[in-house]
């Protein structure tokens, strides 16, 4: 095997494959292309091998207890949503539906029995409640209130497809598309911090630039310095640690590109969430922002700002409904009708619909023409709806949570200035398939570039947490470079907790429960710290100073989550007008971007061994120490955390500080 080269074996795959290794500097831009084409492709094939292996050997009651799968539910009309059929899902229990893992944006699969046999229909949820699940579909199904359904997790192919497109456009230096900055991207040139500085190659920009004047905005010192550095260089990394307003600080900065009408202008994240974030804050701003994607994977109170919402409020909107009403005519006469006219009138018909087709693209590329802002996932960003535009001016928040590939959808559709926002001490991208992982495609882009010689700009004021939960994290993650602001100086300890000292309301509960591997084996959860949870979360709410929506319960493993989320049902509900309704329970990975008056983290593993699994990502216990503004709680057996360094210097630190808990055990 030559140097350069590794083989790598996928799980259940019997060949090897020899693929690049995974660079900082791409010297070769074939290599990069085979080794990122090879990776999406594994996260794909893994992807589709896990969902059909459940479908083929898994029962349904380890389906179910998974929450991938729902069983035996009634389907009836509920509506539409921008003209697709809404379907409530509900089940015959008068306790509602199981848990499950279904959730908004989620794309699922609806069948009669079982998708290995027959594919099914697929689906996108639109929310959720206790009683019942809406899903749009994009027609109804057949024979909906005859017999039960099924639904089923399923895969997400559009992202592989517009991932391999980006990487080829990326790659083909003849493609009308890609970037000019591929070069630097690949961090195949001399010197990154020089090239990145350079000035964009965008006309005009030049005389733009002199005059940009941003002291107006509401930025602080550091956010300031990002902002001007950004304007003016055709790649900035913005490294925003927790609570420091990275996204705040990406608003502003396009609203300066739109102030200045430096667009087109495209602006990404890689999840929906974060992109109505994103969205939302230029709203505000007076910025005309235009979202692209489903509608129903947008926040509510955003859709009004969906190219399909804009499409629909269209002056010309009244020609289609007068066209759609004479082929509506015509179609009611076709019965009527033999031989050469019926000929005609089918004829008229697809003419007649081809004009309705082009009419609503014309009113879409209108809409686009004079948007200041187009805003859409990473993946959103390859859209058919965008065509062959271009956009010089490419903001990605959230950088750090998108695959390489992932972050090059929108980027090669012709960007000349690139802004990357994240911070690659928190948690990396998501991936699903072992050998994908391994071969790097959990690495992104901005912490490659990074890596690579790019300067990053880190924003350090923090505006979330009480100075004592900042202290650790400063210190261990961000080199104590972060400071507080006046916001985080007034934080008060919340009441309904005998804090160890209440002017650092931080608190370790020592609890050796015993970790219980589920049935999957693929998860652990604590029935003693899930109790101690419980008996805290309702001492806390009876002190009557905190609502349940001021607290987030949050652990590393999906099987203590879900066995939360039972307990609190058990112990007085979580729905509407119910004792803990509003509170949230999430795994860690879940709350990332998030943040709560007080936290509560159930770290689960306890161990005669001292294994400590994937609590040793010392990312993962950055991101959970970090959610909290007032108060945080952690509950968990210390013989077992203190064989991990990183949580043996947090110990180290709380009994420095004399934050044990012991009291406070159940």
């Amino acid at each position: 095997m030559s140097k350069g080269n590794v083989r790598r074996m996928g799980p259940g795959k019997s060949h090897c494959e020899s693929i690049p290794e995974n660079q900082i500097h791409w010297r070769r831009s074939q290599d990069h292309l085979k080794l990122f084409s090879m990776l999406t492709r594994w996260e794909l094939e893994d992807e589709m091998e896990m969902m059909e292996e459940r479908w083929s050997s898994w029962s349904n009651k380890r389906l179910a207890a998974a929450g991938v799968s729902l069983f035996n539910l009634n389907g009836r009309m509920n509506g539409r949503f921008f003209g697709d059929p809404i379907i409530a899902f509900t089940s015959d229990s008068e306790e509602g539906l199981p848990w499950h893992g279904f959730s908004h944006g989620d794309i699922v699969i609806l069948s009669r029995s079982n998708p290995a046999e027959k594919r099914g229909k697929e689906g996108i949820v639109l929310d959720r409640n206790r009683k019942r699940l809406r899903i749009v579909f994009k027609d109804k199904p057949e024979d909906l209130r005859k017999g039960r359904w099924r639904l089923d997790k399923g895969a997400n192919r559009v992202a592989h497809d517009r991932m391999q497109k980006a990487l080829n456009s990326f790659h083909d230096e003849e493609e009308e598309m890609g970037t000019p900055l591929r070069d630097l991207l690949l961090a195949s040139v001399h010197d990154m911090e020089a090239s990145s500085s350079q000035l964009p190659e965008v006309g005009g920009l030049k005389r733009i630039i002199s005059r940009i004047d941003v002291s107006d905005l509401p930025l602080n010192e550091t956010q300031m310095k990002a902002v001007e550095n950004s304007l003016s260089s055709r790649l900035t990394v913005i490294q925003g640690p927790p609570g420091t307003g990275k996204t705040h600080t990406a608003v502003q900065l396009v609203r300066a590109w739109a102030r200045y009408e430096m667009g087109p202008a495209m602006v990404c994240a890689e999840s929906n969430v974060a992109v109505d974030n994103l969205l939302e804050g230029l709203l505000e701003c007076g910025v005309n922002a235009v979202r692209i994607g489903q509608p129903v994977k947008v926040r509510e109170s955003l859709r009004s700002a969906t190219i399909d919402a804009l499409v629909a409020d269209h002056p010309d909107q009244e020609k289609i409904r007068l066209e759609k009403e004479t082929l509506e005519e015509i179609q009611s006469e076709l019965k009527n009708l033999r031989g050469k006219e019926r000929g005609l009138a089918h004829r008229d018909i697809n003419k007649g619909w081809k004009e309705v087709k082009r009419l609503e693209k014309k009113m879409a590329a209108d809409i686009l023409d004079r948007a200041q802002v187009v805003c859409s996932t990473c993946i959103g960003a390859g859209h058919d709806i965008l065509a062959q535009r271009r956009f010089p001016f490419v903001l990605i928040d959230e950088a750090t949570q998108a695959s390489e590939p992932s972050t090059l959808v929108p980027l090669v559709r012709g960007a000349r200035q690139v802004i990357l926002v994240g911070d690659h001490k928190q948690l990396p991208p998501t991936v699903i398939s072992r050998r994908a992982e391994d071969g790097g495609l959990n690495r992104s882009l901005f912490e490659r570039l990074i890596n690579s010689g790019v300067p990053a700009h880190m924003l350090e004021i923090q505006y979330r947490m009480h100075p004592t939960i900042r202290d650790f994290p400063s210190g261990r993650f961000y080199d104590g470079r972060l400071e507080d602001s006046a916001d985080a100086l007034s934080r008060t300890a919340p009441a309904g907790v005998s804090w160890p000292d209440w002017d650092n309301p931080v608190a370790f509960v020592p609890v050796e429960g015993a970790e219980i591997v589920d049935e999957m084996g693929s998860s652990r959860s604590n029935m003693d710290e899930a109790a101690t949870v419980v008996q805290m979360v309702t001492e806390i709410l009876d002190a009557m100073e905190l609502s349940s929506g001021d607290i987030g319960v949050i652990s590393p493993y999906a099987g203590q989550v879900r066995l939360l989320k039972t307990l609190f049902e058990q112990s007085g509900g979580t729905s509407e007008g119910e004792r803990f309704h509003g509170l949230e329970v999430k795994t860690v990975d879940g709350f990332q971007g998030r943040e709560k008056e007080l936290i509560i983290i159930s770290t689960v593993r306890s161990n005669e061994q001292g294994t400590v699994g994937f609590l040793k990502d010392k990312r993962r216990l950055n991101v959970a120490m970090t959610r909290a503004k007032r108060g945080l709680l952690v509950i968990g057996d210390s013989k077992t955390l203190r064989h991990d360094p990183s949580w043996a210097s947090w110990l180290d630190w709380v009994e420095e500080k004399g934050l044990m808990a012991w009291h406070l055990r159940s």
